[in-house]
């Protein structure tokens, strides 16, 4: 068995990566994921949020308010608070999750998509989150890229959603997105530190080749771990 953390920036695709990882075999959970649940009404993390928030980050329909959020987090400098309070239960949700897996595949590679590994430890919103994984992928991409993916990807998404009337001009959508970056580490700051650097600044075909390489290396991890454990 072997934990993985799969990170990288924003806009450097690491979703897609974990869906090639997932589609040759891992089993992959997404930290957004596991968020968004924790921050649904009556949950642990919504429930600290409004407390440390207030009553205006929630929505009408009793729900939190993700754009304000966002813009408290990321305009407004308050990012480390909000890390603060949903990170805990996250990694302790995403140590449930990989109890439950390995308990059904002991050989299991089980990959946490996260984007904030190395920020949650170096800001101490989750001390020790990186030392968690037995092994750390970091997904790169030149910042610009980065960037022009995250601004298709609103404009995509309000658009399928019936939301295009509300979306904001490019250049107001690029602006978030220099915030966000500028809010994570550098790549260069990460690499030093990650197992596997994947770069998926070029073509699928080509990320896809360097994904199955590095998914073979934790096979086989895996498999001797979970060996020398039965030996042990």
């Amino acid at each position: 068995m072997l934990r993985v953390g799969l990170t990288g920036g924003l806009g450097s695709g690491k979703t897609t990566v974990g869906q090639i990882f997932h589609a040759l075999g891992a089993y992959v959970v997404s930290a957004d994921a596991l968020g968004r649940e924790l921050m649904s009404p009556g949950k642990t993390a919504y429930r600290a949020i409004v407390e440390h928030f207030g009553t205006g980050v929630v929505r009408a329909d009793g729900a939190l308010d993700r754009g304000l959020l966002a813009d408290l987090a990321f305009r407004h400098n308050r990012v480390a608070e909000l890390n603060s309070i949903v990170h805990p239960p996250v990694v302790a949700a995403q140590q449930q999750w990989a109890d439950a897996v390995f308990a059904k595949d002991p050989h299991a590679v089980a990959v946490v998509e996260s984007a904030l590994i190395f920020e949650a430890d170096q800001q101490g919103s989750a001390p020790g989150w990186r030392q968690r994984f037995d092994r750390i992928i970091l997904v790169v991409a030149p910042t610009e890229l980065r960037i022009t993916r995250y601004v298709d990807r609103m404009e995509h998404f309000l658009d399928h959603s019936g939301n295009l009337s509300n979306l904001p001009p490019r250049e107001e959508l690029e602006a978030d997105a220099r915030r966000r970056v500028a809010a994570q580490m550098l790549d260069s700051e990460k690499i030093p530190f990650a197992d596997y650097v994947i770069d998926n600044g070029g073509s699928i075909k080509a990320t896809r080749v360097e994904v199955e390489r590095v998914y073979a290396e934790l096979e086989r991890a895996s498999r001797s771990r979970t060996a020398k454990s039965v030996k042990a």
